[in-house]
Formats: structure tokens, sequence, C-alpha cells
């Protein structure tokens, strides 16, 4: 399915509409990028979805739900205040666009997921296009595993890949029986 760009004044508004200070050294493009170890072409693509995002939130008639990318571009503009509320709600989006975490427990997960759902419905009928989903992830991983994930400083900690850390703990494991066996055998 071919996109399809809305001809929409909201829309129109988006697609010349930069966050932040534009003589910035560190621009909102490279901090999100940044923040969120992502590629700069990444974080370009995140914004652009984040616009969606907000036009979505302007137009389709129901709450949305932002994937958890679109969050981060969307926290990461909150805390330009000025810049959100002075310039992007009253001139580019018209209204202002306030963002409601969850109060938590079952009730709420099974209302933000329907939300999520219909977000991507909504986002289908006005782009003409299905979300792409390294950005938009289906309901069920968006609302399932993807919540487990956490923020970590990589000069912290080490962070290996489950399924090599799995494989190196065997071989490691055989090495070191393997080592107690010629230890014990006196060789």
């Amino acid at each position: 399915m071919a996109s399809r760009e809305p001809d929409h004044p909201v829309w129109l508004a988006l697609q010349t509409y930069e966050i932040g200070p534009p003589d910035a050294a560190l621009t909102f493009h490279a901090r999100l990028a940044r923040e969120n170890r992502w590629t700069p072409a990444f974080a370009e693509r995140v914004i652009a979805e984040y616009k969606r995002f907000c036009f979505l939130a302007v137009t389709a008639g129901h709450e949305v739900t932002p994937s958890d990318a679109v969050d981060q571009a969307w926290h990461l503009h909150l805390t330009y205040s000025r810049d959100y509320w002075e310039r992007f709600c009253p001139e580019v989006l018209g209204v202002p666009l306030h963002h409601g975490p969850t109060a938590g427990g079952k009730a709420e997960r099974q209302r933000y997921f329907e939300q999520y759902a219909r977000t991507l419905e909504s986002y289908e009928a006005a782009f003409g296009a299905v979300p792409p989903l390294e950005i938009w992830p289906a309901a069920a991983q968006r609302f399932g595993s993807d919540p487990l994930a956490f923020r970590v400083n990589p000069r912290s900690v080490i962070i290996l890949p489950r399924r090599q850390t799995i494989l190196g703990a065997a071989v490691l494991a055989a090495v070191l029986v393997g080592l107690g066996w010629l230890l014990g055998s006196g060789l």
C-alpha cells in the first residue's frame, strides 16, 4: 500500500516544524539519537513518526497512544518546554497536547492496549500505509514484552545478549568440567 500524505493544515504545519533551537550545538535530533543509542538516521525516522502521532492526536477523534520510540521523542520534546507549550501546541497543532501516563493496573493496561491498537488503525486510515514495525510494533509486543525493558548507562554495566550469554556459559562450564577432570586425573 502506497503512503499518502494528508491534505490538512495541521499536517502541513508539522512538515515545516523543527523542534528546538536551530543553532543549538546539540540539536534535538542528535540528542534523541544519543539518549536512546540510535543512529541519527533512525532518530530522524522516529521524529517523522512522532509528527504523524501528533497529527493523529489532533485529528483521529479518539485518544491515541504512541509506540515506545515515539514516546521517547515526545518525552524529550516536553523538556523543550517553551518550544512545546508556547510554539508547538498553539501554532502548529492549534491545541494543547498533554501527556497522560498510565495510572497502572490491569484495567489501565487493557485501555492502553486498545487505544494503541486503535491508533495503529487510525494511522493506516490517515496515511494509507501500515506503520513501520521497527518503530510501531504490534500492540501485543508494545504492551507485552516491551514494558519489561529499562534504560541503563552502558558505562556502568556490561550488556550481554541473552543468547550469546547462555552459549558462552555452556562453553565455560564445559571447559571448567574438562579442567576439573584433567586436574583430578593428575595430568
